[in-house]
């Protein structure tokens, strides 16, 4: 069957995968009301018609993992959850103080809590076999660590795929001084996929067929256009091309709105999460993409949004109309509505086929036009060759024109932008399809479907954190790393070695060194070193940005610095869910 008549989605399920349905009936509000008159609204689970409080703060934490139903499509299922919430709830800390936190298992299996970039020691971490043994059936595990930072942050279960089913919530810490960017209201905007089907059939389905859920493979108009556009010659070229290497330029996402309905603060795009505000007032958006496989384009029509913060770490003011955040990622913005009216948070999948939407209203049961989803686009060669096509357009047509991928000769390439990377032995093999000679190393790059797209849009070389690198110190060693995968087996890897046949990468304690990652895959990968920073680098090797999540584009080579400062074992991964579960993932052994 091919793709297209594939995934002929029936109306109805179509409607619920783009938010027509009713939204999520367990979630509770995520607003952290700030100030006199402020507020946010919580509200009754309307199956159990029992109120969960939705922000816990202080010091001393009680959290219960359990499984709770849930009816985002019509279709009632169980999720896991957090003292009954989905997302759990926000969990305010202080920068400075101590907390104890008692997560107590009531699922049938044994579950975690890893509270993600969080500093702290590595047996508190919570990763099943790395850090600790994970937490039993009916067992209660108690973290305790002192909070050394300050921002927005989450965390979710290491344990399965119970992340995909609901086992989040969002982290504050406020900072010990004043706030850098004072604001007169503050709520959490966090990012789910959902899906009713088993995470395990949908793992399995991939599996067994890499693309069944990608319903945007070529199609016979766009060979058409292409032949109006290039000549019949070039147009049977890229598809020739596109065929013997067994790939799709429609590859954005694995999984996608054929399964996934997407969420904001637990609800379904109908149920239409709601921060209120006055006119006039400064507000804090964080946003949180706590969501397993996607990436999310995020816009407020109307409204101009300030970036403050990236990954919970302070940063040099950057006025926006979009921005991309990947998976794990967080973003704090500022948006001053001026008007009496309500403007909708918008959120579309990378691969446009779905969205997450709330509305920041100055009165509850408002709503603003829900903007239609922007046009699919497909890969670019930039995603496929990196920096062989700086020079070229950078829609695939352009970068196609009289190329031959087989015969090209990479070491004639000169472009200062270039770097030649070598590929370990273990790269060749079944388990990677595509290996990308020349990665292009910039950062000023938004990503397939956002370039040139008429509006100011984020990316990594517009954020500076403030304060520069927590250490000057030039690295003394450099760890090289290719991403790489196999689409069609659905295997994916660091240098072609899966988790299960991989031994540790070695830190010194104490030591700087410098990580490189260069993407061998047409995919985004959101790697994630637990423990420490990830001081991104530009591409002259300056400090750019500090992260506890990295964007690693198609083609893509970044670098940065790591201070060995955290002893223990550590997990490092892509935290696309199935693809860290596939096998794109190490353990770090700091010592």
């Amino acid at each position: 069957m091919s793709s297209s008549s594939r995934f002929v989605i029936d109306p109805s399920r179509r409607r619920f995968v783009q938010g027509l349905a009713l939204g999520g009936v367990a979630a509770a509000g995520m607003g952290l009301p700030l100030g006199p008159g402020a507020w946010a609204a919580g509200r009754a689970d309307a199956l159990t018609g029992v109120h969960h409080p939705n922000v816990l703060s202080g010091t001393d934490f009680a959290l219960e993992i359990g499984e709770t139903p849930m009816n985002f499509t019509g279709v009632r299922r169980l999720a896991t959850t957090v003292n009954d919430g989905l997302p759990g709830p926000v969990l305010r800390w202080k920068e400075g103080s101590s907390v104890t936190l008692r997560v107590t298992n009531r699922l049938r299996v044994p579950s975690s809590i890893h509270w993600h970039g969080i500093l702290l020691p590595f047996q508190q971490d919570g990763v099943p076999g790395i850090s600790f043994d994970g937490i039993a059936p009916g067992e209660t595990f108690v973290y305790r660590f002192p909070v050394r930072q300050s921002g927005t942050y989450w965390y979710h279960s290491h344990s399965g795929f119970q992340e995909q089913t609901g086992l989040y919530g969002p982290i504050v810490i406020e900072p010990a001084g004043p706030e850098r960017y004072p604001s007169d209201r503050d709520y959490v905007v966090m990012l789910n996929d959902w899906s009713d089907d088993d995470p395990k059939h949908i793992f399995a389905t991939l599996k067994r067929r890499s693309d069944y859920y990608n319903f945007t493979q070529p199609t016979a108009p766009e060979f058409f256009h292409d032949v109006r556009e290039m000549g019949l010659k070039e147009a049977l070229a890229k598809r020739r091309m596109w065929n013997r290497m067994r790939m799709s330029p429609g590859d954005l996402s694995d999984v996608s709105g054929a399964t996934y309905t997407y969420l904001m603060n637990g609800n379904a795009p109908a149920g239409n999460w709601t921060g209120l505000f006055r006119p006039g007032e400064k507000i804090r958006l964080r946003f949180i993409n706590g969501s397993a496989m996607t990436y999310f384009d995020v816009r407020i029509p109307g409204l101009k949004m300030t970036v403050i913060a990236a990954d919970g770490q302070d940063v040099q003011p950057v006025a926006v109309d979009e921005f991309r955040i990947g998976v794990a990622e967080v973003y704090d913005v500022l948006v001053e509505p001026q008007e009496d009216r309500a403007f909708t948070v918008f959120a579309q999948s990378i691969d446009r086929t779905g969205y997450a939407r709330g509305t920041l209203a100055p009165r509850d049961g408002m709503q603003a036009e829900v903007p239609a989803m922007d046009h699919r686009q497909r890969l670019a060669m930039t995603d496929m060759m990196g920096a062989m096509t700086m020079g070229a357009a950078s829609g695939v047509h352009g970068g196609m024109q009289g190329m031959d991928h087989a015969t090209m000769k990479h070491g004639e390439m000169s472009d200062d932008t270039m770097t030649k990377v070598r590929h370990a032995r273990t790269e060749y093999g079944a388990g990677v399809d595509m290996r990308v000679d020349m990665p292009r190393s910039n950062l000023d790059d938004p990503g397939v479907g956002l370039r040139d797209n008429g509006r100011r849009v984020l990316s990594y070389a517009d954020l500076h954190t403030i304060g520069g690198p927590i250490d000057n110190r030039e690295p003394s060693r450099e760890i090289e790393l290719h991403l790489t995968g196999n689409m069609e087996r659905y295997m994916w890897s660091f240098d072609g070695v899966k988790f299960a046949d991989a031994k540790p990468v070695h830190f010194r304690h104490g030591e700087r060194l410098r990580i490189v990652l260069v993407n061998d895959t047409m995919m985004n990968h959101p790697i994630h070193l637990h423990g420490m920073w990830s001081e991104l680098e530009n591409p002259q090797g300056a400090f750019q940005l500090r992260k506890h999540t990295v964007t690693v584009q198609p083609a893509q080579r970044v670098s940065y610095a790591v201070t060995a400062d955290a002893p223990g074992r550590w997990a490092y991964h892509c935290h696309m869910l199935y693809h860290m579960d596939a096998g794109m993932m190490r353990e770090v052994v700091v010592s």
